[in-house]
This record gives structure tokens, C-alpha cells and sequence, in this order.
């Protein structure tokens, strides 16, 4: 009974005010040609919807004017223990990634419950590359600068492959200047004295300073090195761990180069290219759309993750694409 009263329901609306109101529909009609104005109906409010969302929209972040454009409205942070001594500060922990899903699994819980024993407020921000292009690592940590939004106010660009075992290790506010977490004398792979990969603290303001980091750099590498010049550039300090005893093992270090081959390919020009300091690109000239923003939850640990399509000027770096 209960179903047949439900079917009445719906063509005794759909007769009246729905005919009038569209002017598509015939005065009867079948449960088929219901169906189909409902399902035509849902996929317009969608339509409507994506378009209305600034992740849809190209964002270029130049120097020069540009018409503003109106951003979706974006969620506050979850909120963190209201504790003075968890300190003022929130950190922004930039990730970028690409089908590294095993890795993830284990860098997201072991960062929050690491992080909150030091008492440090922030937030995981997963920067997934979803476009066909080479990986750029400096490009997604430039996109995560501009979308962690002003809940935050430092950010650590950090290796996904790479997790902090030693407490002692800071990820305190850097206000001094930029603080290199896994330096040369800790970590487990790179030891030579300009290295600032891995692990880097930073001030949004000194990142700013330094205009981010440079987008030419396609593929794997040497995007830490031209960084390290635009921070001597920007009249900035580096400081480094001070008193950590454990040496090359302060942290577990992932990645499986049998597993995961880096790709290490210098195609056309960028050979060349890779040891040039790019004087003017950086967070005036990037240029991406963030398709999708999800909060997840892993071990019961929050992120968020950004799916990324990066845009590349191949008369600048014909080397962004694997042909």
C-alpha cells in the first residue's frame, strides 16, 4: 500500500506546478519521463554548482593587475586543543605527492601524532598532482603557499618519504629565518652543505620574500638547490639543528628506489637549464586550478587533500611533458 500511496504522491506534484513552471513536460506522462527530468534536473544543479566554485577556475598569480576572482568560501580549520602552552602559532604542512598511497598512509598519522606531542598547532595538506604533466614538487608547494589559506601562518615543505623519529627535533615558528629540519648532518641520503630539501621550515612572510620557489623545475631535483640561492637572494638566515645526537638515523627515510624510480630524465634544453637561477618566475607567474578540495581522516588523523592540475608554458619548459 505504502509504495502505490508514494507514486500517487509524486504524479499528482508533478501535474501541476512542474508542467507550468518548465513548459517541456505533457500533462501525463510516463515514470520514465519522470526519471529523466529529475536525472536532467540533478545534472544542472551540478553544472551550476562546479561553475560557481573557484576550483574550476584557473588561478595566475602574477605580478601585474588581474580581475579579481571570487573563490569558493573556504571551511576553518579543525580546531585544536584551546591550551595556551600549544603556542599561537599553526604550521601548514605542504606535501606534494603523486601515487605514493602506501607512503601516505604512514606519513599522515605519524606527522599529527608526532607534531601534537610537541604541541605544535597545524594542519596536513596533501598536494596531489592529477594533470599529465611531469611531477613538479616546487610548483605543489607554491600552490599549497597560496591555499593553506590565513589559518596558518608557517609552512613545512615536507618530503612525504620522510618521517621525524627523534623528539628532540624542532618544528617550532621560525621567526628568525628559515629552519632546515633535515639537514646535511642528519639526513639519511644528502650531506653536501647547500642541501635545504626534505624538511624546511619557513615563515609565510620569508616565503613571500623569497617568491616561492622557482615552476621550471620538471621531474625530479635540483628544485632545492635554485631555492637555496633565493634565500641568500632575500638577505635571509638558514639555521640548522643544534645538540641532535642520533645522527643518520633521526628519521626513517621510505622510499624504495627498487619500487620507485625517480624520474631523473633531462629532456631537451633542461640540462642546461637545471643550473640557472630563475630570477623572475616563482608565485607571481603560477599558474594551476585546484579541482577538488577533500578532508580526510587516516588513523584517525585529519588532512586535507588538494587535487591539483598544473598548467606549463611549453615555449618556456618544453621538458614538463615525458614526449
Amino acid at each position: 500500500m505504502f509504495p502505490s500511496r508514494r507514486k500517487s504522491t509524486m504524479y499528482r506534484r508533478a501535474g501541476s506546478g512542474s508542467c507550468r513552471l518548465f513548459g517541456i513536460l505533457p500533462r501525463k506522462f510516463s515514470l520514465f519521463q519522470l526519471f529523466f527530468v529529475a536525472l536532467l534536473l540533478g545534472f544542472l544543479s551540478l553544472l551550476w554548482l562546479q561553475l560557481s566554485c573557484s576550483g574550476d577556475v584557473t588561478r595566475s598569480q602574477r605580478a601585474a593587475a588581474t580581475v579579481p576572482q571570487k573563490p569558493c568560501t573556504l571551511e576553518p580549520l579543525p580546531q585544536l586543543p584551546d591550551d595556551s602552552s600549544w603556542g599561537p602559532h599553526r604550521l601548514a604542512v605542504l606535501v606534494p605527492f603523486r601515487e605514493r598511497f602506501e607512503e601516505l598512509l604512514a606519513f599522515v598519522p605519524h606527522m599529527h601524532r608526532f607534531l601534537s606531542r610537541k604541541k605544535i598547532r597545524h594542519h596536513i595538506f596533501i598536494l596531489n598532482q592529477v594533470d599529465h604533466y611531469r611531477f613538479n614538487r616546487a610548483s605543489l608547494i607554491n600552490v599549497g603557499f597560496l591555499e593553506s589559506g590565513n589559518d596558518t601562518d608557517y609552512i613545512a615543505m615536507h618530503d612525504v618519504d620522510l618521517l621525524p623519529l627523534n623528539e628532540e627535533l624542532d618544528y617550532g615558528f621560525p621567526a628568525a629565518g628559515p629552519f632546515h629540519v633535515a639537514s646535511p648532518e642528519l639526513h639519511p641520503l644528502y650531506h653536501y652543505n647547500t642541501y635545504v630539501g626534505g624538511i624546511l621550515l619557513l615563515t609565510k612572510q620569508h616565503y613571500r620574500m623569497c617568491n616561492g620557489m622557482s615552476n621550471r623545475f620538471w621531474g625530479w631535483g635540483r628544485e632545492d638547490d635554485e631555492f637555496y640561492r633565493r634565500i641568500r637572494g632575500a638577505g635571509l638566515q638558514l639555521f640548522r639543528p643544534s645538540g641532535i645526537k642520533s645522527g643518520y638515523k633521526t628519521f626513517q627515510h621510505l622510499h624504495d628506489p627498487a619500487w620507485r624510480k625517480r624520474d631523473q630524465k633531462r629532456i631537451a634544453s633542461q640540462k642546461q637549464e637545471q643550473f640557472k637561477v630563475d630570477r623572475h618566475g616563482g608565485l607571481t607567474n603560477l599558474q594551476y586550478r585546484v579541482e577538488s578540495r577533500t578532508r580526510l581522516t587516516v588513523a584517525e588523523s585529519p588532512c586535507t587533500v588538494l587535487n591539483i592540475f598544473l598548467e606549463c608554458d611549453t615555449s618556456e619548459t618544453p621538458w614538463c611533458t615525458f614526449g
